[in-house]
Parts: C-alpha cells; structure tokens; sequence
C-alpha cells in the first residue's frame, strides 16, 4: 500500500474539484491524480507547478499537501505478535535441522518461488550519499551487463529501480534532486539496455523514455544524448534502420555541447544505420566525423554512461557497419577485418558480450572474401561466446552468420556451424 495523501484530496475537495477535473487542469489520466492522492504515485517535477495552479496554492504549500496523511503506514517492520516469532523461530530450526543433517538429493520445486516480493522503505530525506549509493550500484550492474549480458542482472536492476524512484519523495536540497534524478535517468537507461538485451523491447523503451524525461528535466544532454544513441540501437536491432538513424540524429542535436566522445559514438552509429540502408557516401562521411570527433575529444571529461566508448569501441563499430553493407566488397571486408581483428586482441573478459559480436564480424567478414577456415574458426568462437553470456541480442545477431553459412554447404565444417547456430535460436 501507499501512504495515503489525506490532505492533497481534502484540498481538493475544498475547491469542489473532481479528480476528474484536476486531472484534465494537470493534463494527466484521473487514474494518475487517484495514485497521486493514495500515496501509490509521486507528482513528477515537470507537473507540479501545474497541480500548485490548479490547487490555488504556492509550490511549498503542495509539499505539504503531498506530505503522508495523519494515516501515513509505517516503515515494512516485520514483528509478529508475542510468543509468535519464538514459535516460528522454532519451527523454523527443527525445518533447517533435518536439512542440515539428511539433506535431500532432489531440488525442492519450491524453490523456484520468489522468497519474499516486498520493498524496502526509503529514508524521508536524502543527501548527496544517498545519490552516491544509487550511482555506485548502477556501475556496479553496468559492469556485470557488459561482462555477462542484460539476462544476469535485470531483474536486479528493476528491483533497484523500484526502490530508488522512492527517493523522489523524501526531502533533499534543489542541487541533491537534481543529481538524483540524474542517476535515476542513467538506472533507467541501464534498466532500458539490459531489458534490450534480453529481447523486451517495449518494456526498454518504457525506461528510454522515463530515462529521457528525468535527464532532460535535470538538464544533462550528455546523458540525454546517451539515452537516444541506445534507442537508436535498439531500433537498428530490430531492421528499423531509418528510425535509428532518426534517434542518432535527435541525440546528435542534444549533445551539440557534449564531450566529443559522445559526438564520436553518435557518428559512427550513424556510420552502421547508413550501411543497412546500403548509403556508401553517408556511411563514409559518418564515419570520418566519427573519427575527428574522438581524435578531439577531452577523453577524461567523459561521463560514466559513456566512459566505455573508446577507439576499440569506434573500430569495432566501424567494422560491424562494413559487414553490414548489402552488397560489401572484398576490400571493404579486408579493412573491417583489419579493424576488429585489432578490437579483439585489446578486449578482456569484462567485455565478454561485445567480443562475441566482434567475433561475428570477422566470422562474416572472412567467409565472404573466402577465407572460410578462418570464417569458420571465428564463427566458433562468437558461438560459444553467444552461449556463455545471457544475452538474447548476441543470438539475434548470429543470423547474418548462419546466412553466409548456409550459402556455402559445399564447404567442410559450413553445415555444422549453421546448424549450432540454428540450434541457439529459439524455436518459432
């Protein structure tokens, strides 16, 4: 449950308003203002000078009315009633006791079952700690989506979601709010990236789109530059390559004064959506911005969200983009393999993901110049690398490959890649 606003609805039925009416005032959903007055939604930022007009009252009185009621529910303290808990305690070690000493040697289907589906309370006032904490998990899991895929760690990331957008109710200085929503924007655009990875789609764009809100509201074009460069990646996943050069472009236009990393990750993005659409003079262009944009860049000043994006990333995108070519020349796959091969050698284990999509490259780029030993021995590799990460995006990417594959079933050793490739997909 909530913690019920008593006061938000008693002024409003002071001013005999429906919720239908302040609702159509604040331009949301009548829903929206019933959450709001229930304590289950928080009035984001952008709409409350709208609510504080249409309550006929100023800024800092509506934080008052936003304030729990004489009703507010209590901190989640879970205390049972006397003798109860010894009980339970009882209970529970004579339970752990037989486990302990004759454990069984089949898994307990049960076990599958979540422990417990509560959240914890969040403080009622926050410091720049508290949006310190929010930003040390949010690399932390960045960390673990890079080296592991979005499947190991989003679930943990929307858990930390719903629990950091709590923070947007308790007290905090104008300058802490504005750094919270900062990391919250960047949690979402993680939460956004690794529900990508996984293959849900509409649920990214939900947190894209929450992400954008909060860092523009918060000013931050780099971030909000950032969120945009990985909707346009998420549409060039899905062969929607006019539109991700659309979210390229728009992020390109935010992040006029930008660091010039992000300047450069925005150019040779654009370099890879010009390729789908088989525009050599575009792609060319692209990518030569994208190359002066980083030989200029301040490389210290970079944000977090954008920190990763270094020469090895700018080669191995160029790559992906001259594989990408509908109709590629031999002289074009011999530069990407020049490129990644290069991007490969440089990448560690904590970029495990991104090495299996380099490994694709060079797969691809090698059986179409006909160096099929090496295509099939880097195909391997981009195999196993697709099945130790949890990754749904590294598996939609092997298709290019089982393609050339397949056209080459003369070859030894062509039928069986494509056949573990084929293998990996999902059933349709």
């Amino acid at each position: 449950m909530g913690n019920r606003r008593s006061r938000l609805a008693e002024r409003r039925r002071a001013l005999g308003l429906t919720q239908e009416v302040l609702a159509a005032r604040c331009d949301v959903e009548r829903t929206t203002v019933a959450r709001w007055e229930t304590g289950f939604m928080e009035p984001g930022l952008w709409v409350r000078a709208r609510l504080a007009e249409a309550l006929q009252v100023t800024l800092q009185d509506l934080e008052t009315l936003l304030a729990p009621g004489p009703g507010k529910e209590p901190a989640i303290i879970e205390v049972l009633p006397d003798g109860q808990e010894r009980k339970e305690a009882r209970l529970l070690l004579g339970q752990l006791a037989s486990i302990a000493m004759a454990p069984e040697q089949s898994a307990d289907p049960a076990w599958a079952e979540p422990v417990d589906r509560l959240t914890a309370s969040a403080p009622s006032r926050i410091g720049m700690v508290d949006v310190e904490h929010v930003q040390a998990l949010t690399v932390a899991m960045r960390a673990v989506d890079y080296a592991h895929g979005g499947g190991a760690c989003r679930d943990a990331i929307s858990a930390q979601v719903r629990w950091s957008q709590q923070l947007l109710a308790a007290d905090a200085t104008d300058e802490t709010r504005r750094h919270l929503l900062i990391a919250l924007a960047d949690l979402h655009n993680l939460a956004g990236w690794a529900s990508f990875d996984v293959g849900m789609f509409s649920t990214a764009r939900r947190h894209f789109a929450r992400a954008l809100e909060q860092a523009r509201h918060a000013g931050d074009d780099s971030l909000a530059a950032n969120i945009l460069y990985r909707l346009g990646r998420l549409h060039l996943h899905r062969d929607l390559s006019k539109e991700a050069l659309r979210f390229f472009q728009l992020g390109q236009l935010v992040a006029q004064d930008s660091c010039g990393v992000t300047d450069s990750m925005l150019w040779v993005n654009m370099a890879w959506a010009y390729a789908y659409l088989g525009d050599r003079p575009k792609m060319d262009h692209a990518v030569t911005a994208a190359e002066d944009a980083f030989g200029a860049a301040d490389l210290d000043q970079a944000a977090s969200w954008v920190r990763f994006f270094g020469e090895t990333d700018l080669h191995a995108v160029t790559g992906a983009a001259l594989t990408s070519l509908p109709d590629p020349q031999d002289q074009e796959m011999e530069r990407a393999i020049e490129l990644v091969t290069t991007t490969v050698r440089l990448r560690g284990p904590e970029m495990a993901r991104s090495r299996t999509f380099e490994h694709i490259s060079l797969a691809v780029a090698h059986l179409r110049i006909g160096a099929h030993d090496e295509g099939i021995a880097y195909g391997h590799q981009a195999i196993d690398g697709a099945a130790s990460v949890r990754s749904v995006r590294t598996i939609d990417r092997l298709e290019p490959l089982r393609v050339e594959a397949a056209a080459q079933p003369l070859r030894v050793g062509a039928d069986d890649l494509a056949q573990r490739i084929t293998e990996l997909q999902p059933a349709v």
